[in-house]
């Protein structure tokens, strides 16, 4: 028998509603009570989580870990390692390969590659649409039976309206929520950066936030006209959140995530042509930062995570309209929402936090995660709220560099991530 006991840290686990400094106990990899590692010979390793929290393994529902098909930004492995040292245990990786993420041969490619070198749980979604393409259904049934837990286009977004309902119908029939990355292709045009002063002052084409607004409000009508769960992805403007707002009120069947970048930067940090400011949706007004914030805090949107997009130092040192849009976070996310959520802001409470991170993902995905119940996958992370560190882009575990945090001072850190009872990365 293979025993860890880890001793007095504050266990937060909102999946139990369990808030309490005290003592969590693994055995062969799951999580256990307590009372068999006491009564137990066996020898077990201990660790010491004094003035630490103790909390599901986190989970980022958004990340583009590139590979098959661009191995030079990211690989599964070097994504994996990143989400390790950020405190996930699992992580959700976009279709948005080459080739596409549109069949069961890509989806089982994928999780044989995470399965032999991942350390952290690899979880693929499938394409909505062949090729992200927007005009012909991939096999969503079959994408589901090779173990897709969504379907998205996520870097593009389904124009077609009748077809994206038609996808939602296919979701609903298979039992798999549809993730949608929210743009309107001829409200947005050609746009770069969120459409107001900057854009105007700087003569970048603007990216207005009705652009975002009308197809989020489309996603609420086709989730509540199929009665089936709709995800906005990296949610960015204030109407996105007041029409999310009022739709889960009704009982919608609709959620909402909210990526850090969006609340810790505003568009003005683009007057410098900084290409690592280049976001796909763009960083908005302070207005819109605000909006997000109370979102968060009154529970519209549910979910928080990183729209990881790792891309090779080459490619944004370009001009700002041709470089792609973007940045890293698996290594920064936690502690850039916990300074800013938690330390500066005081928009929610520790708990919130941490379920924002594990159980309504798991949630929403129907996966077993996101909980320290006894019996379930001893995936923890360990987290130091008082460690004050320095952002240092030099020492990612990512291939990509593509931050404009370095340098950022933030308090609230991981320090360890255990996955299946063993640790995978430690501060």
């Amino acid at each position: 028998m293979n025993a860890l006991i880890i001793r007095n840290g504050r266990i937060i686990d909102p999946a139990n509603q369990r808030d309490e400094v005290g003592d969590l106990a693994i055995i062969d990899g799951r999580i256990a009570d307590p009372s068999k590692i006491r009564n137990s010979k066996s020898e077990m390793d201990e660790i010491d989580a004094s003035n630490l929290i103790v909390c599901p393994g986190l989970i980022d529902l958004h990340v583009h870990l590139r590979e098959p098909g661009f191995g030079w930004k990211e690989t599964i492995e070097t994504g994996a390692r990143a989400a390790a040292a950020g405190g996930f245990t699992t992580i959700v990786c976009m279709p948005n390969t080459s080739p596409v993420a549109d069949s069961p041969g890509t989806i089982g490619w994928i999780t044989d590659r995470a399965a032999e070198i991942a350390c952290v749980n690899v979880l693929p979604t499938g394409a909505i649409s062949k090729d992200l393409m927007g005009e012909e259904l991939a096999p969503i049934g079959s994408l589901k039976q090779a173990g897709v837990v969504a379907i998205t286009d996520d870097g593009r977004c389904v124009q077609n309206n009748e077809l994206m309902r038609r996808a939602v119908e296919y979701a609903r029939m298979v039992g798999v929520p549809v993730l949608d990355h929210c743009q309107d292709y001829n409200l947005v045009g050609n746009g770069v950066v969120h459409e107001g002063y900057w854009s105007t002052l700087l003569g970048l084409p603007g990216w207005p936030s009705a652009g975002e607004e009308a197809v989020v409000m489309r996603n609420v009508l086709l989730a509540e006209l199929c009665d089936h769960h709709v995800h906005c992805q990296h949610l960015s403007a204030a109407g996105s959140v007041r029409i999310l707002r009022e739709a889960r009120a009704r009982g919608v069947k609709v959620s909402g995530e909210a990526c850090p970048h969006h609340i810790a930067l505003t568009d003005d940090a683009i007057q410098n042509f900084d290409t690592n400011c280049k976001m796909n949706p763009p960083l908005r007004a302070k207005e819109d930062v605000a909006a997000l914030l109370e979102g968060i805090a009154d529970g519209t949107i549910s979910i928080l995570c990183s729209d990881h997009a790792p891309h090779a130092q080459f490619e944004k040192e370009v001009e700002f309209d041709a470089a792609p849009f973007g940045i890293v976070g698996l290594e920064t996310e936690l502690g850039l929402f916990f300074d800013i959520l938690v330390h500066k802001n005081r928009t929610i409470e520790l708990p919130q936090l941490v379920e924002m991170f594990t159980v309504n993902p798991a949630r929403l995905l129907q996966i077993e995660a996101g909980t320290l119940s006894v019996g379930r996958a001893a995936d923890i992370t360990l987290i130091d709220p008082e460690l004050e560190w320095t952002v240092d882009a030099r020492q990612f575990q990512s291939m990509s560099r593509n931050t404009p945090f370095d340098g950022w001072k933030l308090k609230g850190r991981a320090v360890r991530t255990i996955v299946g009872g063993k640790t995978v990365w430690k501060l």
